[in-house]
């Protein structure tokens, strides 16, 4: 099974889907880092050789892009500026609502989480 960048790539899946599963890798740039190290994207990952799989993880290196978990921390350091400097998208993400201007009276369930239920007002009784 071939490891990189700290993921398990699924060995029955061919290279270009493959590598998709690793965060920050989406199909035109698996395609492009297949082509820079110059194996068939058609191939599957359990037939791939260890010098195969080395030109895979020196290609994601040198690429000048971030993957897995330095995309994940710069991406949180992004959102916790917003949060920090209390602009408009930051007070959103501190609510958890949504940030660009979807509608909130209905949907957004994803965003809002489950529903809670407020009681109705009572009536007066004389």
């Amino acid at each position: 099974m071939a490891r990189i960048s700290g993921v398990d790539l699924p060995k029955y899946k061919r290279g270009a889907i493959a590598l998709t599963y690793i965060y920050g890798i989406g199909r035109t740039r698996a395609l492009e880092l297949l082509e820079r190290s110059g194996i068939d994207p058609n191939k599957k990952v359990k037939d791939y050789s260890d010098d195969e799989i080395v030109a895979i993880r020196t290609a994601i290196s040198d690429g000048e892009r971030k993957v897995e978990g330095e995309l994940k921390a710069e991406t949180q350091t992004n959102i916790k500026r917003l949060m920090d400097i209390g602009c408009y998208r930051g007070i959103r993400h501190r609510k958890g609502l949504p940030l660009r201007g979807q509608r909130t009276k209905t949907n957004a369930r994803n965003r809002k989480g489950k529903r809670k239920t407020v009681a109705g007002k009572k009536k007066v009784t004389k």
